[in-house]
């Protein structure tokens, strides 16, 4: 008994040893991220007018842009004319028919064309680091209705900060 005694002492001594000069450094090493200004476009919903025949009342719906921007970044959010309008003003669908018109606005009313030029038909929004949502307002007018197929536009939306 008294040799398991002095091993136990032995490994204390040992394991007192060790700890007393055990000796340690430090350092610092710095953490960052530089944001920048930037936007994107989380999504953008299709327009659809859905089915339709005679093409004799107007035809509404909606759809819908979400942008997301750095907090305090100022933005505006464009839509061009489309693949197949000449202007913002003058948006069509194409199809093996010909021609529908199309117009996409900023307000529910449907009265404020939503184009590309700054401070006159574009929606502002300042960022707050989340995703925010805007409404799209569609409208096809009355008009003469051509043939039977399938009518489509692409529009390009165009977030500017």
């Amino acid at each position: 008994m008294a040799r398991i005694g002095f091993a136990s002492a032995g490994a204390l001594a040992a394991l007192v040893f060790t700890e007393a000069n055990a000796a340690t450094a430090v350092g610092n090493f710095q953490v960052q991220i530089n944001i920048q200004a930037t936007c994107i476009v989380v999504s953008a919903s299709d327009l659809n007018f859905g089915n339709a025949g005679v093409l004799s009342v107007n035809v509404d719906s909606t759809s819908a842009i979400s942008v997301q921007c750095t907090t305090s970044t100022p933005y505006t959010i464009g839509l061009n004319q489309g693949v197949n309008g000449s202007s913002v003003t003058t948006r069509q669908m194409a199809g093996a028919g010909g021609l529908i018109n199309y117009s996409i606005f900023r307000d529910a009313g449907r009265t404020q064309n939503w184009g590309t030029t700054a401070g006159s038909d574009t929606v502002a929004g300042v960022g707050n680091g989340a995703a925010q949502n805007y409404t799209v307002y569609g409208r096809v007018p009355a008009q003469t209705t051509p043939a039977p197929a399938l009518y489509t536009d692409t529009i390009t939306v165009t977030v500017t900060y």
